[in-house]
């Protein structure tokens, strides 16, 4: 979320003569004025530590969403509740998480990344206190609530990305931290059934706090603030002690900075966004789908894999293949990412945001094909199939999952400019959501679905997963086709685009949404 020079090189000389001087003789800071400052200047290694701390923030924060699922069988023992009422501790996350991360966003852009994301860490650390030591389950579900609510998520680890690179070369950053996003979500059940199998239910949540207590210590030591704004200002104060004592940050001359107005347009867009252009909210669906079938999953597994004799440690261990798959897709990215990287950098207006689906056309059919195959390879050993088919299908889904998630949001981040912070807030609050649901329907869909058919009881709950998939995927190949159709009705697009041709072609950056009175841009 950081104000962009649409690639250029910047230095201060360049521009400190056409410093900004207001009418009260205040002479405002520019990013140019201290770029060697900014998180652009960073050398490519502390950027690439400073992301790995957020890759790990962002695992733990996903692994928080699913290791839940490990403590429903103990906590129904502890609690004398039904499994489907213990569930709900998982879904109530899950929910509030989607809408927490929308909160967060406008509080990093004005205050800061760092101070944000420790808030929100500590916060996560505290509420698992009281669920690992809760009398009853209401005091889980109350405190699982805050959780989710108190989590920060991509609206500020993918604002981080645009901190350090300029809109045209964020794409293998972007990649990683959606890597550490799903990976998360399926670290959870390989951890969480070792907690189950040896250790009592508090465990389930005194890991949670180890994991985020670490990550948090590791944020605290070793990652500075990156919000361009912040970093101006700091500057400022510096200079002001230096004996410029009449230069001032872009915060500092700011009018009503908190006006409760300007950040409730911010909450809103992305709700508007998400139902009013059909880009979002299709690619949102289809993205959330996707997520709502590893959650899915964390309940088919249990009785797929237990006609193979397997106890809750192999069970766990059978959400390996679903990484794997993850890690493929990610790789498999970069060729077409370096490609594109080339090809902008000798025209940037050389290719459309469509582009950017081009792979997923392939990998997309792979989360159809996964799920029929998971469906009818989990016959059992009595129909002679190995275990290991259908850990092969769940690895397509894994790839699919991860294509489907990074393709989206990095479509949204070419179409929408200043906003796609809105566009994948949009796609962030459908896949929390999404899993939130179906952490409440998986169980009594794969238990009831199959009733009428004894002997498939099993297959056919998947094989209805595979069908819907066949539908939701359909608008990646719409979109594909006739993107810039739909982009030119879209009012958003068209801001853009009018801003682009103003600037004689130049690409539009990422700026935070909550400037002084003009329209900026982010990613979120």
């Amino acid at each position: 979320m950081v104000e962009n020079l649409n690639g250029q090189d910047r230095s201060p000389s360049d521009t400190s003569p056409d410093r900004k001087v207001r009418a009260d003789g205040k002479v405002e800071l520019t990013e140019d004025d201290c770029h060697d400052e900014l998180g652009f200047a960073y050398r490519t290694w502390k950027k690439w530590m400073i992301l790995s701390v957020i890759f790990a923030i962002q695992t733990s924060m996903n692994f928080n969403t699913s290791i839940y699922a490990n403590a429903v069988e103990p906590l129904t023992k502890e609690f004398k509740i039904s499994g489907q009422a213990a569930r709900v501790g998982q879904a109530i996350f899950l929910i509030s998480y989607a809408f927490g991360c929308e909160l967060w966003a406008p509080w990093s852009e004005d205050i800061g990344r760092w101070p944000v994301l420790q808030v929100s860490l500590f916060l996560v650390n505290i509420w698992q206190i009281p669920c690992a030591l809760a009398p009853n389950f209401s005091t889980i579900i109350a405190f699982r609530f805050l959780g989710g609510l108190s989590s920060a998520g991509g609206s500020v680890t993918l604002g981080m990305v645009a901190d350090m690179w300029e809109a045209d070369d964020q794409q293998y950053a972007v990649a990683y931290i959606v890597l550490s996003s799903v990976g998360g979500s399926a670290l959870g059940p390989v951890i969480g059934a070792f907690v189950q199998r040896w250790l009592s239910w508090h465990w389930i949540f005194w890991i949670q706090l180890i994991f985020g207590g670490a990550v948090q210590l590791a944020h605290l030591v070793l990652v500075p603030e990156t919000r361009s704004t912040i970093i101006v200002d700091r500057e400022a104060k510096k200079r002001r002690k230096a004996g410029e004592t009449n230069v001032y940050g872009p915060n500092e001359i700011k009018e009503n900075r908190f006006e409760m107005k300007k950040i409730l347009v911010i909450w809103i867009r992305p709700f508007e966004m998400f139902l009013r252009e059909p880009i979002v909210l299709c690619l949102s669906l289809l993205s959330g789908f996707s997520d709502a079938l590893i959650f899915t999953f964390l309940e088919s597994f249990q009785p797929v894999y237990k006609q193979w004799n397997f106890g809750t440690t192999a069970q766990g261990l059978a959400f390996i293949p679903i990484i794997i798959g993850y890690f493929i897709a990610y790789f498999s990215f970069f060729p077409f990412i370096h490609r594109h990287r080339q090809i902008r950098r000798r025209d940037p207006d050389a290719l459309q945001p469509e582009a950017r689906l081009y792979w997923l056309l392939y990998l997309a059919p792979l989360e159809t094909l996964g799920l029929f195959g998971f469906a009818w390879t989990s016959l059992g050993p009595e129909y002679n199939v190995h275990w290991i088919a259908p850990m092969i299908f769940s690895m397509l889904v894994g790839v699919a999952n991860y294509a489907i998630y990074m393709a989206t949001i990095d479509y949204m981040i070419a179409s929408y400019g200043p906003y796609s912070a809105s566009a994948t807030g949009g796609n962030g609050l459908s896949r929390d959501f999404l899993a939130g649901v179906a952490a409440m329907y998986s169980t009594p869909f794969y238990t009831d679905v199959g009733n009428g058919h004894a002997k498939y009881k099993l297959e056919w709950p998947t094989t209805i997963l595979a069908v819907l998939a066949i539908f939701v995927t359909i608008p990646i190949y719409v979109f594909y086709w006739k993107g810039p159709v739909v982009r030119e009705k879209s009012k958003f697009a068209q801001t853009l685009a009018s801003d682009r041709k103003a600037k004689g072609g130049a690409r539009a950056g990422i700026k935070g949404e909550m400037g002084a009175g003009q329209e900026e841009e982010k990613i979120a």
